[in-house]
């Protein structure tokens, strides 16, 4: 299993703070595409994405146990 874990607009748009994908092993890009597919309206080409506390690539793997982490653009002034 992978937890995802969502932050600020995030966690309101999913309805949650954080979900549990039953696989044991993906890419980002895998990860992204999921949510992408039960969450339209989630803006996960915007986030940032870390895999244990670590900024993580879309080609880079993801397996059980591991957490995500799905972190909104920051703005301010």
């Amino acid at each position: 299993m992978i937890k995802v874990l969502f932050f600020a607009e995030l966690e309101e748009i999913v309805g949650a703070r954080e979900l549990v994908i039953e696989k044991s092993e993906m890419t980002v890009k895998d990860v992204k595409e999921y949510l992408k597919s039960q969450f339209p309206n989630l803006p996960v080409d915007r986030a940032m994405i870390a895999v244990n506390e670590e900024y993580v690539e879309e080609t880079d793997i993801i397996k059980a146990n591991d957490t995500v982490a799905l972190i909104p653009p920051v703005s301010g002034g």
